[in-house]
């Protein structure tokens, strides 16, 4: 079926990561825009309106990765896609995954803090979801990131509902200096683990230290 052309703001894209985001070989696709505004952003340009780095078509896109398709296909890599939030995209990705060659795998770097309909969308070509869950905790969570994290854990008690797709979901779990403690990392972890999460990343915000 022939899908109809589609374009999105980009930050940037980023070729030959490996074992970082997905199997094999990946390229990293960033989108511009994020419903989050978390106190130590990695990537705050994807906030600023006058830091798009390009607005790219579907078949530019595709174009563009063509160039890297005998390393998804030497590797069993593919496309991770981020941002900022790459489900508010959905739609430029469901479109996407139309017209990429079949082999290739496609990652998602997400928050989970979207409508359940941008789920839904890409759910069906999605290989591996990183999940970006800051603390289980509502109001660490808010203070942090400024939202609310029903939704959150609302999509990700769907996704693990769906058969075998708690193999395919990691769940970044962030010790946030200033924010969490060890113990909140740990809470967390009970929580998500009785919920049907069964792979994580612990790790801890390294801060920049000032001059």
């Amino acid at each position: 079926m022939e899908s109809r052309e589609i374009s999105a703001p980009f930050i940037g894209i980023v070729r030959h990561r490996l074992a970082t985001d997905g199997k094999g070989v990946t390229t990293l696709v960033a989108f511009h825009g994020c419903p989050l505004r978390c106190k130590y952003c990695l990537n705050s340009q994807c906030l600023d309106p006058k830091m798009v780095w390009r607005t790219i078509t579907t078949s530019e896109l595709l174009d563009e990765l063509l160039l890297d398709n005998l390393y998804f296909l030497a590797t069993g890599g593919g496309i991770t896609f981020g941002g900022g939030e790459p489900l508010l995209r959905s739609e430029f990705i469901n479109a996407f995954c139309r017209i990429k060659p079949a082999e290739w795998k496609i990652n998602f770097e997400t928050s989970l803090n979207v409508d359940r309909s941008h789920l839904e969308r890409v759910l069906p070509h999605a290989n591996e979801f990183f999940i970006d869950i800051k603390d289980t905790n509502p109001a660490i969570y808010k203070e942090y990131t400024t939202r609310d994290n029903a939704q959150v854990l609302d999509n990700l008690r769907w996704l693990l509902s769906h058969e075998g797709m708690a193999d395919k979901v990691i769940v970044r779990l962030p010790h946030i200096p200033n924010h969490n403690t060890q113990e909140d990392v740990n809470h967390s972890r009970a929580m998500l683990e009785d919920m049907g999460v069964k792979r994580f990343d612990e790790f801890e915000y390294i801060m920049k230290q000032d001059k």
